[in-house]
């Protein structure tokens, strides 16, 4: 499986890759505030990178449960000149974590590869713009709202819900003219889910994974471990990193991460014992 790249470029999904996170908010509920500097941003694309991140996903809003609203000209200005400066610097591939359509056609121009949208392409033009754009798109899974999102969960039949939606967003966005191949499908760790409902998506990624299209998990540092584990937020590594580990044994092909050079190691121990070292 490949994904194609604006630039002639293509990404090799074959074997599972690892998403860093770029967060260049004040207030994600992991690094808020580490990265909104430019220098330091860069710093952290670089140090990624090194360690054997494929694609930075960069990010202006936080989408944390009780996220306010950002304004598209403050989205503008966080990501914009990150990912111009990135693209300067590095040969590699960049994400726009956004669902409003200006921003999404700004940060493609300034030399963003991959539209990541929490909406699923359902704010007003998003879709126009990404079927204009011309690059892959990963469609997530949400019930609710950032805001709300928490409060009271509800499914009858989480798995089966969610991968429906997933898959009737994708229907519409083929419809529209975008490729299948050009797909990621996000089943949304943490977004409207309870812990069992997290849980269960996770038991049964493999459903998700064998529709044809490219599945992103993300799960780093979520409450989800949280929860089970009784660990704070800068304590979640061990089960962030089992949560990739299973995320990549069942055919996720894009694990996203704040801790990358640790997921690498992971996922390559993964490959190693499915394909061979």
């Amino acid at each position: 499986m490949q994904l194609t790249l604006p630039r002639q470029r293509q990404l090799d999904l074959s074997r599972p890759v690892v998403m860093g996170i770029l967060n260049v908010t004040p207030d994600s509920f992991s690094d808020g505030g580490r990265y909104t500097q430019l220098d330091a941003a860069l710093y952290q694309a670089e140090q990624m990178l090194t360690d054997g991140a494929a694609i930075l996903d960069i990010g202006g809003e936080s989408t944390r449960p009780g996220a306010l609203d950002v304004t598209e000209m403050q989205e503008l200005e966080r990501v914009v000149p990150v990912i111009s400066a990135i693209r300067q610097r590095f040969d590699c591939v960049i994400s726009i974590d956004t669902s409003k359509a200006v921003v999404m056609s700004a940060a493609v121009q300034a030399g963003a590869d991959i539209i990541n949208d929490v909406r699923a392409l359902q704010e007003p033009g998003a879709l126009a713009v990404a079927v204009q754009a011309a690059v892959p798109v990963c469609l997530m899974h949400m019930q609710g709202a950032p805001r709300s999102m928490q409060q009271a969960p509800d499914y009858q039949d989480v798995v089966n819900e969610v991968l429906q939606y997933l898959l009737s967003r994708a229907q519409q966005c083929q419809q529209a003219g975008i490729d299948k191949a050009q797909i990621i499908l996000d089943p949304g760790f943490g977004f409207g889910k309870n812990l069992s409902h997290n849980y269960a998506l996770l038991q049964q990624l493999e459903r998700f994974c064998s529709q044809g299209y490219a599945v992103l998990a993300g799960m780093s540092r979520k409450s989800m471990i949280g929860q089970l584990l009784n660990e704070p937020v800068d304590q979640r590594l061990a089960g962030s990193l089992a949560c990739a580990t299973i995320a990549a044994l069942k055919g996720a092909h894009i694990i996203r991460v704040h801790d990358v050079k640790e997921t690498v190691q992971a996922v390559r121990v993964v490959t190693a014992t499915q394909y061979g070292a």
